[in-house]
């Protein structure tokens, strides 16, 4: 099976940034540029694994940035650009991966869809690596001294993104043969591409996007923070069978019965899963997971949430509040509220204080006042980045 690690550089200062931190510690949307990097990196199916490269000094400013994500210890970088992407590859050489993806920490909106079709492009035959990027579409200038010199064609020329995505023992090569480069020469070399390219590397460039873009000064953070808050409800009702136990919120709770489904039918997470899904325009749980597929027989709900939350990270979203409430006259849910709030904070990626579980009765009425089953209404509040 092929695997790809993500290698996320966050060992520049940003001069051009300004302000008390590098723009990768800097606050968008209410949590470190770094930690919305790791979360779309993370949330792409094409990426295994995530190890960040950071400045000498930097470690209290990632641990505070990356606090619960459970990342391996950072790799420190070196003085240019290049020395640290060639430390990040030296960390990783002893349990290589085949493919690595270098990303810019300081591009926190990438999107999961563009990280798999550069693997892909990556993965050809005969192809060394590929680079996301975007066509230009406005007219160059060359600029003498202020006076308009020329108009340059820009006709085949991109602007180039990350991630660059290369097979790994090819571009560690690449990286050692430049590392013995004069310091003026290694500057020139801006990108991983660049370093490839000097290597005779065979690329190719992937049409990426625009929203994919890199936070480099204190306007682009401004920008960047302008965001968007999305509220999406879920409903979801299953009724008793037959059991012992009951899958509720990715908890099990002893009962005298369970429940029906062609999962493992934890209504909670079924209709969290539905909230999620709605503050995107995602359809609902059904057509991401039919009842028909026999895949999903038994399956735990978990897979569920966590495929809504990934979703929703692939457009540069996250979680603000997750709020259920479970309507049942039994169980008891007061005795396993905790453990219910801590699963599903686990599960969706966010700290615990963000998620409420609630429980009332009918007062005997319906279906649920007969004992015949459980039904869960939940509420997603999430922000997302305007576009």
């Amino acid at each position: 099976m092929t695997t790809c690690t993500a290698l996320i550089v966050a060992a520049g200062r940003g001069t051009r940034f300004g302000g008390p931190l590098p723009k990768q510690y800097a606050e968008l949307a209410g949590q470190p540029v770094l930690r919305h990097t790791v979360a779309a990196l993370r949330a792409s199916s094409a990426i295994d694994a995530v190890r960040v490269v950071i400045a000498a000094g930097d470690e209290a400013h990632y641990a505070a940035a990356t606090a619960g994500l459970d990342l391996p210890a950072p790799v420190i970088g070196g003085a240019s650009r290049q020395q640290s992407v060639l430390n990040g590859l030296e960390g990783l050489a002893s349990a290589a991966p085949d493919f690595v993806a270098i990303h810019d920490a300081a591009r926190p909106f990438v999107r999961g869809d563009d990280i798999a079709a550069c693997l892909a492009a990556a993965s050809q035959p005969g192809i060394d690596g590929a680079i996301l990027g975007t066509p230009l579409a406005d007219t160059l200038k060359r600029v003498d001294q202020g006076t308009i010199a020329a108009t340059v064609p820009r006709t085949g020329l991109w602007r180039a993104q990350t991630p660059q995505i290369f097979r790994f023992a090819a571009l560690l090569a690449a990286h050692r043969a430049a590392a013995s480069l004069a310091a003026s020469d290694a500057t020139a070399l801006t990108d991983d591409a660049a370093v490839a390219e000097r290597a005779g590397l065979k690329l190719v460039m992937v049409p990426g996007h625009e929203d994919n873009t890199k936070i480099t000064t204190a306007e682009d953070l401004l920008r960047a923070n302008m965001t968007e808050t999305r509220t999406a409800s879920g409903f979801d009702v299953h009724g008793f069978a037959p059991g012992t136990a009951v899958m509720l919120g990715g908890v099990s709770i002893a009962h005298t019965h369970a429940l029906a489904g062609h999962s493992d039918a934890d209504v909670a997470l079924h209709a969290l899963t539905d909230a999620v899904l709605g503050t995107i325009g995602a359809g609902d749980i059904g057509k991401h997971f039919p009842p028909s597929d026999p895949q999903w027989r038994g399956a735990s709900s978990d897979r569920f949430l966590q495929h809504a939350v990934r979703l929703l990270g692939e457009r540069g979203g996250r979680i603000v509040h997750l709020d259920l409430t479970l309507v049942c006259e039994a169980p008891k849910i007061g005795p396993h509220r905790d453990a219910m709030v801590a699963s599903i904070a686990r599960i969706a990626g966010i700290a615990a204080d963000r998620v409420s579980v609630k429980a009332t009765t009918t007062e005997g009425l319906g279906f649920t006042g007969r004992r015949e089953g459980i039904a869960a209404q939940a509420m997603a509040t999430v922000e997302l980045p305007k576009r």
